[in-house]
């Protein structure tokens, strides 16, 4: 995410090293590099002069505090600046005081509203909702179907007419239908639309005006940089949208939407996709996404995504399990599960300060060993899981056999395992914070 705009940052700070004091000009030199950054990241150019001028003005006005380097001073300034662009805080979903709330999806074709409704109301439902997704699509062939698809694997019922080619009845029996089956969030997927088609737009004009929905979501494609600045005007124009979720994060994106929405329209990005699978939805925090940018990495989302796949029941357990040396392979099977959960090693790598995303593309972990350490484990006996101490050789060979792998790989394991039992003896041994770490840990 942003991995160009961030070592393009990276070194605009380097010219800011090594300086007694910041004069003007050496203002300029590194803000040149700055606003260069920001446009080839496709932020719009209002936004970057906005942005600039408001840094530079800080930057030359202020004295450095004491406490601080000139570089970490304009550090300081970008980061708030950044901040001030995204919105500042993080805005959660409005929900109405009369239920059902209503959401309304809405964006281009292809933007990702269908995949994104069901990744909503997968995290609504974590939260206590009672969710119904309603399929407002009639144009595009089989968008009921995939609707109906992601619905079942995020287990939330959905509501659709079949055969029927009038979007807004269907978004009004929806609603009804929720009304009287005690449905509290209604998820309306509207058909993807292009911003100049005049009739589709009136069609999305008309569900609004029928259903009064709480909250209009644009779905945007983070990968269209400057032109989803233009669509999200345009939508913003027509509808007066509520709130955007910014998709497809975890690609190969500029930045540029994600800096220039909020200035532009003023509407707060609400969520982020940072994946294809449905759980890879996050809320967007302004403040966090500027630490990112800026290469000072994000603890607190690293925090959310430990806390939300190891629950306290499971650490109170598992520390029990090594105060008393019962740490098990079983135990060790589940870490790995755990922080599969959490997202891939090359994001969490983005997240810890001073850590670039990217930084183990030269590891060569091999994406696949989970699958081979959860071979080799059910591979062996109950016993040997509970107690590795007795493979011996004729064992391994067994195992091996038993799971298609070599003795090499199984003797890997068990020397992996050893070396995270001594970690974890350690780690809950010491006093403070890190003995009461929750995170879940694995070797490599």
């Amino acid at each position: 995410m942003f991995q160009s705009l961030m070592d393009k940052m990276a070194s605009a700070f380097q010219s800011f090293k090594n300086k007694g004091k910041l004069t003007p000009a050496d203002v300029k030199v590194g803000m040149r590099q700055i606003k260069l950054a920001l446009l080839e990241a496709d932020v719009n150019f209002k936004v970057v002069k906005e942005f600039v001028n408001r840094v530079s003005e800080r930057a030359v006005g202020q004295e450095v505090l004491e406490s601080l380097l000139p570089h970490q001073h304009i550090v300081k300034i970008v980061r708030e600046e950044l901040i001030a662009i995204m919105g500042e805080t993080n805005e959660k979903l409005a929900i109405s005081s009369k239920p059902p709330t209503i959401v309304m999806m809405c964006g281009l074709q292809g933007s990702g509203k269908t995949t994104h409704s069901a990744k909503l109301a997968r995290m609504m439902k974590k939260q206590g909702k009672r969710p119904l997704l309603v399929a407002c699509d009639i144009y595009r062939p089989a968008a009921i179907t995939q609707l109906k698809v992601v619905g079942e694997q995020v287990e939330v019922p959905v509501f659709a007419i079949e055969d029927c080619k009038d979007a807004v009845k269907i978004a009004r029996e929806g609603v009804k239908h929720a009304e009287n089956n005690a449905y509290d969030l209604v998820i309306l997927d509207t058909a993807g639309r292009l911003h100049v088609d005049e009739e589709l737009m009136e069609e999305l004009r008309r569900i609004k005006e029928t259903v009064s929905p709480t909250e209009i979501l644009l779905v945007v494609d983070s990968m269209t940089g400057q032109d989803a600045v233009n669509v999200a005007e345009s939508f913003n124009e027509l509808l007066d949208i509520t709130g955007v979720i910014l998709t497809k994060l975890d690609g190969d994106t500029r930045g540029g939407a994600a800096l220039s929405v909020r200035f532009v329209t003023g509407k707060p990005i609400k969520f982020i996709g940072v994946g294809e699978k449905l759980d890879q939805i996050e809320p967007f925090y302004p403040d966090r996404m500027a630490s990112r940018i800026i290469g000072m990495g994000d603890v607190l989302t690293l925090i959310d995504k430990a806390e939300a796949a190891f629950d306290e029941k499971q650490a109170r357990e598992m520390e029990q399990k090594l105060r008393h040396n019962a740490f098990t392979l079983e135990d060790y099977m589940e870490q790995f599960e755990q922080l599969k959960k959490m997202g891939s090693l090359d994001q969490l790598m983005g997240m810890i300060p001073g850590m670039k995303p990217g930084a183990l593309q030269d590891a060569k972990i091999d994406e696949k060993q989970l699958d081979r350490t959860r071979a080799i484990i059910q591979s062996m006996t109950p016993r040997e899981r509970q107690k590795p101490d007795i493979i011996n050789f004729s064992r391994k060979k067994r195992i091996a056999a038993g799971c298609g792998q070599t003795v090499e790989e199984v003797n890997r394991l068990l020397r992996q395992f050893e070396a995270m039992n001594k970690m974890m003896k350690q780690l809950t041994g010491k006093k403070g914070k890190f003995g009461r770490m929750k995170f879940p840990f694995q070797g490599f």
